[in-house]
This record gives C-alpha cells, sequence and structure tokens, in this order.
C-alpha cells in the first residue's frame, strides 16, 4: 500500500470479497533535505495516508524499512545508467529487486497466500499455469512494469484492479469515503522531484559527470555539452544548438562523451537487440511473431524475435520490427506480447539499424 487512490481500493475490493486483508507499506525513499528536491516514494505521509486506510477499513497494517536495497537496486544503477549514456527502467527494476521480491517472503513470514497490488493488469489462471495479460484501461495498463514474474510468483498474485478504469477506481474510492480519495496521480518517478533526472544524477554523479562534444550528422563538432547524463535517444529539448531544422538525440556514445545529433527520421530504428535480464515464458519458442513495447508509453509494434548468440558466447535476443520504432533506447525494457498476454522481455542493449537488422 502507498497510500495512493489504486491500492487504497485494491484493499477495499479485497475486503469486500471477503479476504483477510493486511496491509504492507515498503519504507523505500526518505525525503531530501534540498526541499526543492521533494521525492515521494512511500514517504511518512504516505505511510500515514496507508495506515489510515487499513484503520478506514479495518483490518493491520505494518511498515517494513526496505531504504537500503532501494539504494542498491533501484536508485544506484539508475544513476549509473544515465551516467554510461543509458535510459534506465528504475520502475520495472523496482518491482523486480525491490517490491515483489520482498513481497513475497513478507506474505509467508504474515501468513498470507496472495500478494495484491493496485497494478492495472490482469492475471488469467488455467489448467497449464498462470499468465500476465494487459489490464481493461488501456491508458494505465501496467503489465510491462510486471513482465518478469515467474509463473508461480503470478500464481500467488492478485491484481484487483485489471478489469477497472481509472475513473471507476477514483470513484469508488470517493463513494467509500477512502481517505486520500482526493489525490492527485503520482509523478512519473517517485524518487525524483520535477523530472530534474539531471540535477539528481549530479548530486550523486562522485565526480563521474564527463562533458563533452555535441555532433552534427555528418560527425562535425558542433558544440559541448555538459554531461551524457543530460540526454537520451529521441530527445529534442534542452539541445542548445540548430541544425536548421529540429535537432534530435540518435546516439550517445558513453566512452568517448560523445552526443550524436540528427533529424527525426534518423531517431527510428528496425530493431533492437536484448542482452540482459532476459525473462521469457516456457514453452515460447523462437522465432516468435509478437507485439514488442520499448517503453512503457509505447503502444507496441509487431516484430520477429529471434534467439543469437554473441561472439562471447552468450545467448541475446534480436528484435526486428516490421515497421520503424522511434527512440529504441538501450538501459529500456522491451516487453513482448501475444495479443493481450506478456510472453517475456529483456533489456535493449542497442537500437538495430537496417543494416544491422538482417
Amino acid at each position: 500500500m502507498s497510500g495512493g487512490v489504486d491500492s487504497s481500493v485494491a484493499a477495499l475490493r479485497l475486503a469486500r470479497a471477503g479476504y483477510d486483508v493486511v496491509g504492507v507499506t515498503l519504507h523505500l525513499w526518505d525525503y531530501p533535505e534540498d526541499p526543492g528536491e521533494k521525492g515521494r516514494c512511500c514517504a511518512p505521509e504516505d505511510q500515514y495516508d496507508a495506515r489510515r486506510v487499513a484503520d478506514h477499513l479495518d483490518f493491520p497494517h505494518f511498515t517494513f524499512d526496505r531504504r537500503e536495497l532501494f539504494q542498491e537496486h533501484v536508485v544506484g544503477p539508475f544513476v549509473d545508467a544515465y551516467l554510461t549514456g543509458k535510459t534506465p527502467s528504475p520502475c520495472v527494476s523496482c518491482n523486480r529487486t525491490v517490491k515483489l521480491r520482498e513481497l513475497f517472503p513478507i506474505a509467508k513470514r504474515l501468513g498470507a497466500r496472495y500478494v495484491a497490488t493496485g497494478h492495472y493488469a490482469r492475471v488469467e489462471r488455467t489448467e497449464g499455469g498462470a499468465s500476465l495479460h494487459r489490464g481493461r484501461d488501456a491508458d494505465k495498463d501496467q503489465s510491462y512494469f510486471l513482465h518478469m514474474l515467474r509463473p508461480d510468483e503470478l500464481d500467488r498474485l492478485l491484481l484487483p484492479l485489471g478489469d477497472a478504469t481509472k475513473a471507476e477506481v477514483r470513484a469508488e474510492a470517493e463513494a467509500a469515503k477512502l481517505p486520500g480519495a482526493g489525490k492527485g496521480e503520482s509523478q512519473e518517478l517517485c524518487f525524483v522531484a520535477s523530472s530534474r533526472y539531471d540535477v539528481f544524477v549530479e548530486a550523486r554523479a562522485d565526480g563521474r559527470v564527463r562533458p563533452g562534444p555535441l555532433l552534427d550528422p555528418d560527425g562535425r563538432i558542433i558544440g559541448q555539452h555538459g554531461g551524457v547524463h543530460r540526454f537520451t535517444v529521441g530527445q529534442r529539448k534542452g539541445l542548445g544548438v540548430s541544425l536548421g531544422r529540429p535537432a534530435f538525440v540518435v546516439g550517445v556514445d558513453a566512452e568517448s562523451a560523445a552526443v550524436q545529433l540528427g533529424f527525426e527520421e534518423d531517431t527510428f530504428a528496425t530493431g533492437a537487440l536484448l542482452a540482459d535480464d532476459i525473462v521469457f515464458s516456457e514453452g515460447v519458442s523462437f522465432p516468435l511473431e509478437a507485439t514488442v513495447k520499448v517503453r512503457a508509453r509505447h503502444t507496441g509494434e509487431r516484430a520477429t524475435l529471434r534467439r543469437v548468440t554473441a561472439a562471447d558466447g552468450s545467448e541475446k535476443i534480436a528484435v526486428h520490427f516490421d515497421k520503424p520504432v522511434r527512440a529504441v533506447s538501450p538501459g529500456q525494457i522491451a516487453v513482448a506480447y501475444d495479443g493481450t498476454r506478456v510472453v517475456g522481455g529483456g533489456r535493449i542493449e542497442r537500437a538495430l539499424r537496417e543494416e544491422q537488422a538482417s
């Protein structure tokens, strides 16, 4: 329970369905001392709101301190990724290495059979096992963030909001007079204030920020930048240079600290190579035809996925899109769907251009 509307209504629905509910909040992040950098991640007032909801619905509530784990597995890698020219997926990392990793053993300690969250996604159970599916509300679907869960974990996971829309959830919270029913949407990243990723990273870079050149499409230096952490593939704002028409970031080379600029058509890729955190459902065979999302808000593109072996012997997944996809960013997660069902995913090592995707 985060103290927000979604997890509160998830608890409400379970209580009304006859489950014995126990509320759990993970204390992950403290307020920074700088009042201008106000992050939110199960901070003290959010924990208080979660407890108020539990009291309102008359079930016990516990808070567990997981700040060190969050720093180690989410914040640290987030900073490292930006400093090495990648675009991280911290919410996926948080679910995989902190929240759900911790909630399953906590549930066992508390004698609970299931873990429930307020994610907008669905679990379908058949004789063949449990599988993860997109939520009914396409605008709020969060199956992308849960793609790494194993069938045995999905079998113990309840997602009460999977068939709901956000409007329905908010109306339900208000009708039940839940504390915090009028809360607004949480910001994109709970631990970074006002989307100022650059300020957050610089404060934790320990001297690793590397200025470097801005390159035009022909490789000529046309300016300097203050660090590769300020750029991501597809970015248009804040470049500070002109190419005669709108310029975009098309590549970031952390080794040379060079940021390659180009035009919008240069931001499209015909494929992606997945190299880390690769997880696919049992029974999935390759080559695989699927719809692939390369970031949380991407609607997805049809693609063919193939297993490939790298020079070092490691196994990777090559994704070849039916149509070029914009802003395929190293460090982001690509998730594959068969209809509504999540079949797997992995971390993008690099984008593939037409000459590389054959």
